[in-house]
This record gives C-alpha cells, structure tokens and sequence, in this order.
C-alpha cells in the first residue's frame, strides 16, 4: 500500500475483500436467512454508495438506511435494490419517499393512515415494514396493537405489509435475560399476526450482536450493520467470529520539530517536554473525526511502532511524540486506525481512550478524508467520501 499522496493529507483506505469476508461469517452465521446490509450513517463512515455497490456484487439485495435522505442518495447514484428507511419519517416527506420507491418502516397508527392516503391507489399494494418495540423503548407499537393495526382498511389497499420487525437493545450483553424477554414478546406479536391471516413474507429482528448469539432471532432476515465492518460489541469474545476490520486511516507527517526542556504543544500547555522532544505533526484533527478526547491519550503507528498523541488536538493538526522513533522523515505515513508492521491500531481502541464506541468513531470520520477502496492489493480507487463517483 502506498503513502497518501502529498495531496491526500490523510485518507481512508477500505479494504472490499475483507468486507466480503464479513459477509461470508454474516451468512455462515444465519444460513437460512436473507441479509439486509444496513448502510446508513455513510455506511458507518465507510461510503454508503461503495459499500452498497460492492455488496451488491456480492449478492445483497436489501439495504438499511437510517433516513429518506439517505435512501435517495443511493437511488439517484443507479442502486435500484430495496431500500428500507428504518429511521423517523413524517407525512411531508412521504411524497419523496414514494417517488424513490423507498419503503418505509411504520410504528404508528397515524402514520401508517397517512402514508396509505399518501399512497392513494395501488394494484399491488405499496410494500411497507411494520415496527414493535418490545422493550427498546424508541419506535413501534405495542405488541398488543398488532391485531387492530393489521385489520385496518389500509392493509387492504392501497398498502401491504411486507415486513413486521423488532430492535433488540441488549443482544451483546453477557446475560441475556432482556433480549430473551424481548424475544418473548415479538414471538407473542407474530402469533398475533399469524392469527389474523395477514401475509407476511419477511420477519426481522437480529442485529450484528443477535446474528452471532441468537440463533432464534435470525428469521427470514437478518440485519448486520457492525459486523459488516468488521467489529462486533460482544462481552463474550471467543463466542465470536474472526471479523477483519476493513477501514485503515492513514495521515502523512508534514513537519517535524524539536522542542526543549520545558517546552510545550498545542493549546493550553497540557504537554510540556520533560525532555529534548521530536514531535512530529499529523495534518489530521478533530474537523476530520480525529476526536479532541484522544488528547494525550491515544497512540499513533509510525515505522512500525506505537508513538503518543501529546499537547490538544487541535481542528485540523495532531500531534504525536516521536523522539525514540529513529529514521522519521516528513512526508512518511502515521496510521491512525489500522496495522503497520506487527502493530495495530483498532477503532475499538479508539473508543475506548474516548469511552465511547467503535461505532461513532467510525461515523466520526468526516468529509475531508478521502476515501479509498481496494478488492486486491494492486487495486486503490480514490473516490469522493460522500458523492462517490
């Protein structure tokens, strides 16, 4: 892999054959099941379009997005698969939503009236996903709902019901005891269903932590959203599959200094050199996702080696101690998330100096990092990180 050019200050690199492999552990998981990838959020940061496409080549036909937004984006880059908006809608966005053929998750009443006066007439009935909420406590109706719900008019036409699905809130937690509960009373909504003689051709609930730990929440369809992406949130990691993360962020060194004793770097003094210091600055800051709380915290890899972040990140630089580095030279490569040499950096890693997760330090990268895609070593696209091409 080459160093980012001297125009691509920092860029990711994605890998796609270690997504593919993510999705073959997904399939060999839940082998009865239909994948619905989740992209929303940018993919989790990794390119909504690129990660759609690649996917597709590899089989997927359903895709998760958070919001119509999203949904359209993907229709208008030529993604003509299903798209799920799985996120809030409101009645005024509902002629969009039609107009891009997205299909909408409903959890309420009202809103299910709306959408089908929106929909107007339809011979086939237009393919709506119906939300419980057993025990997340967002979106979805009451179990206990279901039965009136399914036996209104507008199930007759001019909508049909295409999906009935749940979110379980604790799937990666060591005691199952609530996602079982959850389990419980989506199980008790689908007698309900079943009941009524509603068809229902795809029955959803196991996110990315459920397809690794419960087997009975696979269905018709499962939803993998982190795992795609190679991490999963699981207390029990040897109950785990072998996930190979596919984003690397890398940043080049644009200029080398030499600070003395008493020192400092950055904004507030919190780093004052104890010793004659290389430091080295990283044109990567917090505007990019490289979050202010990795202060004097986190680690960076430069030839091969673990150095520290020390002194403020700052909007646009970082900087890093590299005095017991020998050979460092501006213009070398500093991997922020990734492998260089026999170290490695995770996105899990990252969270944990800022106590979040890995999921929003992935979100986090922003729009000044290019994104890179590769299916092979020899193969390094550049792409827009949002647009795409």
């Amino acid at each position: 892999m080459q160093n980012p050019t001297p125009t691509l200050p920092t860029s990711v690199t994605i890998d796609l054959g270690a997504l593919a492999h993510n999705l073959a552990q997904v399939r060999q998981r839940a082998p009865r099941s239909e994948v619905l990838a989740v992209v929303k959020a940018d993919a989790y940061g990794h390119g909504a379009l690129e990660i759609t496409r690649a996917l597709h080549h590899l089989g997927v036909r359903r895709f998760g997005v958070a919001t119509i937004d999203e949904g359209i984006s993907l229709r208008e880059a030529g993604i003509l698969d299903s798209i799920l908006v799985m996120g809030p809608t409101v009645a005024a966005q509902f002629p969009d939503l039609i107009a891009h053929q997205l299909t909408p998750v409903l959890y309420r009443a009202d809103l299910i009236r709306s959408f089908a006066a929106a929909v107007g007439f339809s011979d086939s009935g237009y393919t709506v996903h119906v939300k419980v909420d057993t025990g997340m406590g967002r979106l979805g109706i009451a179990p206990e709902e279901l039965a009136t719900l399914v036996a209104a008019t507008e199930f007759q036409s001019p909508l049909r019901l295409g999906g009935l699905m749940t979110h379980l809130a604790d799937a990666d937690n060591y005691d199952a005891t609530e996602t079982e509960a959850q389990l419980a009373r989506f199980q008790a909504a689908l007698t309900i269903l079943h009941q009524s003689g509603t068809p229902c051709p795809l029955i959803h609930a196991a996110n990315s932590a459920a397809i690794i730990r419960f087997p009975k929440a696979h269905y018709s369809l499962v939803r993998p959203g982190i795992m795609l992406y190679g991490y999963h949130t699981i207390a029990d990691a040897g109950s785990a599959p072998e996930l190979h993360p596919i984003l690397t962020w890398r940043a080049t060194i644009a200029h080398l200094r030499t600070l003395q004793v008493g020192d400092s770097v950055s904004y507030n003094r919190t780093f004052i050199a104890s010793r004659r210091t290389r430091i080295a600055v990283l044109p990567v800051g917090y505007a990019d996702g490289y979050n202010r709380l990795l202060s004097n915290k986190a680690s960076v890899l430069i030839n091969g080696r673990r150095v520290p972040v020390v002194g403020r990140i700052c909007m646009d630089m970082t900087m890093v101690d590299v005095t017991d580095i020998p050979g460092v030279e501006i213009g070398q490569e500093a991997v922020l998330i990734g492998t260089q040499g026999e170290q490695r950096i995770t996105a899990t890693d990252l969270a944990a100096w800022q106590e979040t997760i890995s999921y929003e330090v992935l979100c986090a990268i922003g729009p000044r990092v290019m994104r890179r895609y590769r299916s092979d070593p020899g193969d390094n696209r550049e792409q827009s990180p949002r647009t795409g091409d």
